[in-house]
């Protein structure tokens, strides 16, 4: 007689999580894990700017200024997330 074997969606790669692979996360959790090395394994989050974890603000763009932006930062070789933190610090620093 053959067994179904259940799909319970897909991993981060794309593989299949199938029975199979539920009992064998199954077993390992059931054997225990060394706290110690997820914690270390979990280090990481927004890297500190200053004296704080980063904070994330949402500001909208027209179209147009998100292309100057793009281009002005790959001609810069930087990030638009850098360039627009050094716009802020300079427009700031001039009030």
């Amino acid at each position: 007689m053959m067994t179904m074997t259940n799909n319970h969606g897909t991993k981060r790669d794309g593989s299949p999580v199938t029975d199979e692979v539920v009992e064998t996360l199954a077993d390992e959790a059931e054997r225990g894990y060394d706290v110690a090395e997820l914690r270390r394994a979990r280090q990481g989050g927004r890297p500190t700017m200053g004296a704080a974890p980063a904070v994330v603000e949402s500001v909208p763009l027209e179209p147009e200024l998100k292309r100057e932006l793009m281009l002005r930062a790959a001609q810069d070789g930087t990030s638009m997330s850098e360039v627009i933190r050094q716009a802020l610090r300079d427009y700031v620093k001039a009030s």
